[in-house]
């Protein structure tokens, strides 16, 4: 068993410590806001927190994950959708196909978080490595 702490609570999962993160949040938890892309860590369609870092699910083994640290996923980043990135994606309607929106948004919400007041080569530079669907 591995203990981890998921959206504020601490849950026991069963899996092999090389399992990646994402499976065992869609998979043992139920969490299906958290998309499968490529991976290979490259699209960032599975991204959550890990201490408020955007990190890529896919590429993440649960073995690596300490109990003590925090995961957040799109379900934890808001129960309500009223995350401000949330609410920005709605107003301005920036979803295209949808997919891989809940990794865009917690990219953002990570890059935000640390860096609040960015300038245009800020944002380019911070969100450069996600899903280009349709683009």
């Amino acid at each position: 068993m591995t203990r981890l702490t998921v959206n504020g609570v601490q849950r026991d999962v069963d899996a092999e410590p090389d399992t990646p993160l994402f499976w065992v949040l869609r998979e043992q938890l139920g969490l299906t806001g958290t998309k499968y892309g490529c991976g290979i860590a490259a699209c960032g369609a599975c991204t959550v927190h890990i201490d408020g870092v955007a990190e890529r699910s896919c590429s993440l083994a649960v073995g690596d994950i300490a109990a003590t640290q925090s995961i957040t996923t799109i379900e934890g980043l808001s129960e309500d959708r009223s995350h401000p990135i949330q609410q920005a994606w709605l107003e301005l309607d920036v979803p295209q196909c949808g997919y891989c929106q809940s990794g865009q948004i917690m990219a953002a919400a990570a890059f935000l978080a640390e860096n609040p007041a960015p300038t245009d080569a800020d944002i380019r530079e911070g969100m450069t490595n996600l899903c280009r669907c349709g683009t």
